[in-house]
């Protein structure tokens, strides 16, 4: 019977570094390619254990590899490397020494990981499309704060907006031949739409993350999202509470955006004031409806159903 390994993998563009955390190989490096991933997949017995941080799409390809060879994969948080590293007292920082404390994170922590299930091509190209979307989306706001009040540039300014709202125009386009390709996520996606405050750019983002994250309940989602907030207490001191702001950025800001639309509605609005009555910020009170919103949407994709707004004035 084969001895199941836990393997650390430091990823760049054009080479990894593997290293084992029960000391069978000596730490190695190999192209980023696909046939010598595949070689040295070869290698690796059965039922091991793989961890290897998200890096853009570097990590893409052996992460697909080493799932359809069997193996148990985990897509880490870099910042999560990076505090755990501390933990350990980890003195410097090289490829070698990441590729180890990886390894030493899986062997020891990878029944609190969620295994990683590579998504389809579709699902993989709807994340990208949101993702370069809100590049553009914070690139626009970059130009508007260098160039305020700097009136011999604004013709050109202009013409950069102008431009920028054309490639944004054209990733929402896209975005919605992505969600008509199939009847199903057709409907999951007008389902969403079906919560007051939620819109096409959205729905889109949240139906993404349930097609590719197997959530068991909400609780599980708003961690994910980084939307709990996180106690500081010691002793008799009660700290004050702040957003994890775990995963999903652009997520996170979508939800909160979806929120401030709702809380100007008739449904919502009632709900916003109720919050900010108990002496919540504005930030506050948005932040709890952005959360509603999410286990909401959550509960119509499980169950297939359309919003109700009557159950929310009945949980009121």
């Amino acid at each position: 019977m084969s001895t199941v390994l836990n393997i650390g993998v430091d990823i760049a563009k054009t080479e990894i570094v593997v290293a084992c955390a029960e000391g069978t190989w000596p730490v190695k490096t190999l192209p980023n390619e696909k046939n010598a991933l595949l070689a040295w997949l070869n290698t690796v017995p059965p039922g091991s254990r793989l961890g290897l941080e998200a890096t853009g799409s570097y990590h893409e390809k052996l992460a697909d590899l080493a799932h359809a060879h069997g193996l148990t994969v985990f897509l880490l948080n870099p910042r999560d490397t990076h505090h755990y590293a501390k933990a350990m007292g980890q003195r410097g920082k090289t490829d070698r020494v990441d590729a180890r404390l990886i390894a030493r994170l899986v062997a020891h922590e990878h029944t609190d990981l969620i295994p990683y299930t590579p998504p389809t091509a579709e699902q993989r190209r709807l994340t990208r499309l949101i993702q370069r979307r809100a590049k553009l989306v914070t690139v626009k706001g970059t130009l508007r704060q260098t160039l305020q009040g700097v009136t011999d540039f604004q013709a050109d300014l202009n013409a950069l907006l102008q431009h920028l709202d054309q490639l944004i125009a054209r990733i929402d386009a896209e975005l919605n031949r992505v969600m008509t390709r199939q009847p199903e996520r057709q409907a999951a996606h007008r389902r969403l739409q079906t919560i007051v405050g939620v819109g096409p750019l959205v729905a889109a983002g949240l139906l993404s993350l349930f097609e590719r994250v197997p959530f068991t309940h909400g609780d599980t989602l708003i961690a994910f999202l980084g939307l709990n907030p996180r106690p500081k207490d010691s002793g008799q001191r009660v700290g004050r509470r702040r957003l994890s702001k775990r995963g999903p950025s652009e997520l996170r800001r979508l939800l909160y955006n979806a929120a401030l639309a709702a809380s100007k509605t008739q449904l919502w609005k009632p709900w916003y004031d109720h919050y900010r009555g108990k002496g919540l910020s504005s930030t506050a009170a948005l932040v709890v409806i952005a959360r509603k919103i999410a286990r909401i949407a959550f509960s119509l994709y499980r169950q297939n159903t359309s919003f109700d707004p009557s159950r929310l004035a009945m949980a009121a």
